[in-house]
Order: structure tokens, then C-alpha cells, then sequence
């Protein structure tokens, strides 16, 4: 059976006309026959959506898709049902507008339109694998990304156990690919330097200065109001992130803490504020122009119109198509830290406020030419070749 969303209709009844939820169940001797649910009142719910809202809200899109037999529930009915539940009420984290996003897409743009029509506990291991596999060599998809639809995937059949709407999960026996080919353009302070002398503006001039010396994600530095920067206390409070136009809980627990605030930072902060037209405590520290300071700057069209011409101008190599952002900031400030300053990886992963240290050591650093041949030579030394000429 394919998800049903079901139907509103208006009746009337003794208390007054009332809005009904019409949908269908499968009788105990097969055939289709019509339900319907009632919502409430037209007069407490004047708009159909309204009472969509109001379906939402009772969890009646879930309910009507229960299919109590084992392995009779479709891949699509399980799909809607873990979007509804492990967003809903029954998640043990609030998920953010940008995963929920991501995770419907997964689902809908991909997922429901191969396994859809299918009955989820009939659906075969070897199935999952070879179609992930021709998304990669024929799809052009990365298998990071494919390991993350693996990840969804598994996760609805989890969800379904738990709901007792299927007994197994396939995916357990899919294996998928994970390393990427993705290297971060890794630039050094004096680069970093250029690029700041390039920006006239001084909100573009305090945003990348201030990320690049605290290592925030775009988002969280857009999602930055005064009352964040903790000036006598010497860090910043980041506690949210700007994403789909609005305030959003940050990527992950570890994430929600703060970075510190160096007096030079400070000073520099304290310099813009009084420029800036927007500086009362509940202001954006960088603010949308155009837009009056009602919003922050938008970080795509900041980075397109400014960072990566500036970097291109002061000698940064940028290929055609190669990404470089804000983020490039965090991964040179990492890089720095760890190979150049030799500062301890712990202190790096709090700066960067990653939950593992090997996410640190593993993503947002990466071997440093001068200071492997240092280590080398050390070697050398050691085994008393190192004075001997060089041929």
C-alpha cells in the first residue's frame, strides 16, 4: 500500500459542523474500506489548513499509515512514518531546519523513487548495494554522500523496528565507501592577511578577521548578536546558528559553548561596533545592509562577491568549480594551530568544538611539507647520516 495522506471533509453533526480526516484500512478480508477520524470544529478551525495543521499536530498522517501485519508495510508508508516520528515529538534531539531538509531530500529525491512501491521487509541487501553502487559510477554521486543515504536508509528501518512496522533492517549488511577526495584549501596567516587588506569594507574586514582568529561556522557568525560577545569576560557565547532564515540549534551539543575572545579580537569588534549602525545588544553583529540589519549578511553572496576575489587578487591558487569559503578559514586556523604553533589537539578540538578530537586531527588538519622533512631530519641525525653530503 502506497502512503496515504487522506482526505478533509466538512459534516454536520449535533455540536456543529466538524471537520473529518477520510482515509482507508484494509478489512480483515482484504478489501479497501473508507475510515475517518474526526479533527474538530469548523469554527475552531476555519481553514482547510487549519486542520491540516491540526492532522500534524494529532500525528493522524503516522496513524492512518500503521499497518499492524509484519512485512506488509511499503518502503514509502515506513519512509513518511520515521520523517514524522524521528522529527517529531519522539526525538530524542531536535534535529535543525538544514538536517531536516537534507534528510527529506535524501528520502524523497532518492529513496522513496527506487524503493517506494516495494515491501520494506522484502527489499534485499544485495539490491540496497548495487544500486548504491551504480549511483556512484553511473549518478556521478560521491560516496560520502552515498554513505550519508545509507545512514538515512538505516535509520528508517531503525525507526520501523522500533514501531514494530518491520522485524529486520537490511542495510545492516550494506557496506558503502566513505573516504573522500575533498581537500580544503589551506591558507597561511600572511595569505590571510592580503586577503584582509583587500576588503575596504569594514564589516567584510571584522567578519573575516573574526573568523578566521575563532574558527565559527558561517552560520554561527551569523547568527552572532552583540549580547554575545562577552567582552569582560573574554569569549563569545555561541549557543545558535542562522539557517533557513531563522535562529536554529547548533550542528551538534559540543558545538553549543564558547570561543575565546583575544584583546586584540576585542578591540577590533569594539571598532566596528561603533560603525556600525546596527550595535544595540540585540543587533546583528554582522548585518544584512540591504536589508536594514533585520537579518545577517547572506555568507554565498559575501564570499561570491568579495572572499574569493579577494583571494584570488592576493595570489590564493582557486580552481574553476573548487570550493573555498569561510570555512577554508577554520580549516587553515586548525591547521596552523596543530602543525606551525604546536598547540596540544585537545586545545584545537575546544576552539573548534568538535564533539571527537579525531575529527580535528583527521578533517581540519593535514600534513605539513616542512615539518614532516624537520621530523625527518631528526631521524637522520639520530641514525648519524645527517651530516654526510647529500648526492
Amino acid at each position: 500500500m502506497a502512503y496515504q495522506r487522506g482526505s478533509l471533509k466538512k459534516v454536520r453533526r449535533k455540536e456543529g459542523e466538524t471537520w473529518v480526516l477520510r482515509y482507508r484500512v484494509t478489512s480483515a478480508d482484504g478489501r479497501r474500506v473508507e475510515h475517518i477520524a474526526t479533527i474538530g470544529l469548523v469554527r475552531e478551525f476555519p481553514k482547510d489548513k487549519d486542520a491540516w495543521r491540526e492532522v500534524d499536530r494529532l500525528g493522524l498522517g503516522v496513524r492512518i499509515n500503521d499497518t499492524p501485519a509484519h512485512g506488509r508495510a511499503s518502503f514509502h508508508s515506513l519512509a513518511e512514518h520515521y520523517l514524522k516520528a524521528d522529527f517529531g515529538a519522539d526525538a530524542v534531539r531536535p534535529k535543525s531546519a538544514n538536517t531536516i531538509s537534507h534528510v527529506e531530500r535524501i528520502v524523497r529525491a532518492y529513496l522513496v523513487p527506487r524503493f517506494g512501491n516495494e515491501i520494506a521487509d522484502d527489499i534485499k541487501p544485495l539490491d540496497i548495494q548495487r544500486w548504491f553502487k551504480s549511483l556512484h559510477e553511473t549518478g556521478g554521486l560521491a560516496w560520502t554522500t552515498i554513505a550519508k543515504m545509507r545512514g538515512v536508509m538505516s535509520r528508517i528501518y531503525k525507526v520501523g523496528i522500533l514501531h514494530e512496522h518491520v522485524e529486520k533492517n537490511p542495510v545492516l549488511h550494506v557496506v558503502t565507501r566513505s573516504k573522500t577526495d575533498y581537500k580544503a584549501i589551506v591558507i597561511t596567516p600572511a595569505q590571510t592577511l592580503a586577503i584582509l587588506k583587500a576588503l575596504p569594507s569594514p564589516l567584510h574586514f571584522t567578519l573575516v578577521l573574526t573568523c578566521a582568529a575563532t574558527a565559527l561556522r558561517a552560520s554561527e557568525m551569523l547568527a552572532l548578536r552583540w549580547r554575545d560577545v562577552l567582552w569582560n569576560e573574554g569569549r563569545i557565547r555561541i549557543s545558535k546558528r542562522w539557517s533557513e532564515g531563522k535562529d536554529g540549534v547548533t550542528k551538534t551539543e559540543a558545538s553549543d559553548g564558547y570561543v575565546p575572545l583575544h584583546p586584540v579580537l576585542a578591540a577590533h569588534l569594539r571598532s566596528w561596533r561603533k560603525q556600525s549602525s546596527y550595535a544595540k545588544d540585540g543587533d546583528f553583529v554582522f548585518p544584512s545592509i540591504k536589508a536594514r540589519g533585520h537579518v545577517p549578511l547572506s555568507a554565498s553572496i559575501f564570499v561570491a562577491d568579495h572572499l574569493r576575489p579577494a583571494a584570488k587578487k592576493t595570489g590564493v591558487h582557486i580552481e574553476d568549480g573548487q570550493r573555498f569559503g569561510l570555512h577554508n578559514l577554520r580549516h587553515s586556523l586548525s591547521n596552523w594551530l596543530v602543525n606551525k604553533a604546536k598547540v596540544e589537539p585537545k586545545t584545537v578540538q575546544s576552539i573548534l568544538r568538535h564533539a571527537k578530537i579525531q575529527t580535528t586531527l583527521d578533517l581540519y588538519t593535514q600534513d605539513d611539507g616542512d615539518e614532516t622533512r624537520t621530523a625527518q631530519g631528526e631521524y637522520l641525525t639520530a641514525l648519524g647520516v645527517a651530516t654526510q653530503m647529500v648526492q
